[in-house]
């Protein structure tokens, strides 16, 4: 198991059609959001966070975390180093859908700052962990991660920082069943 953030040249996203066993991974803040037709849990974690969402006998399972995290490798749907910007998106049993887009950034220092900044002053929102310093700067990583839940789709927008490397990591990731249990269970959601 990892005890620290991964540099960004080692940074991997995957996700799988199962559950990640808790035992891989520390887990600093972590939300339970139970909707009528889903429920999901979000972590934030040492690497960057895992997300398992499950819906109409299907469990997706998303982790931003380092290449070096011991993870299984079977039911693994998507499997990428996180580098540039990329979007995926896969369907699932039931209808289900799964779409991504991540982009990694390093910036000019004072906009590092700027962002974290922005990032702690908006805690309230959305699950937030600030690292400790790895003693290079005088501040250290942090994870955001802002959750928006409909009747059939959630939304997650994570950001995490890379301040050693004055990276940026965000991901956006939308969960959603299709439209025939949106008409069933409430209004539209996100897609």
């Amino acid at each position: 198991m990892l005890s620290v953030r991964p540099k960004i040249a080692e940074l991997a996203f995957r996700v799988f059609a199962r559950s990640v066993h808790p035992e891989l991974y520390v887990v600093h803040q972590q939300r339970t959001v139970q909707r009528n037709l889903y429920d999901a849990k979000i972590e934030i974690t040492n690497c960057g966070h895992v997300i398992t969402w499950r819906a109409a006998g299907v469990t997706l399972c998303e982790v931003a975390t380092g290449v070096c995290q011991p993870l299984p490798s079977d039911r693994c749907l998507v499997s990428l180093p996180l580098k540039g910007s990329r979007t995926e998106k896969t369907q699932c049993q039931q209808g289900i859908v799964y779409r991504t887009h991540f982009h990694l950034d390093t910036v000019a220092p004072e906009m590092f700052w700027m962002v974290n900044q922005q990032l702690t002053g908006d805690s309230t929102r959305g699950l937030l962990h600030r690292f400790e310093s790895s003693g290079r700067l005088a501040f250290g990583a942090i994870s955001y991660v802002h959750i928006d839940t409909r009747a059939a789709s959630m939304l997650i927008q994570a950001i995490h920082t890379f301040p050693d490397d004055y990276a940026i990591l965000k991901i956006e990731s939308l969960f959603s069943l299709p439209a025939a249990a949106t008409k069933s269970g409430g209004p539209k959601g996100l897609a």
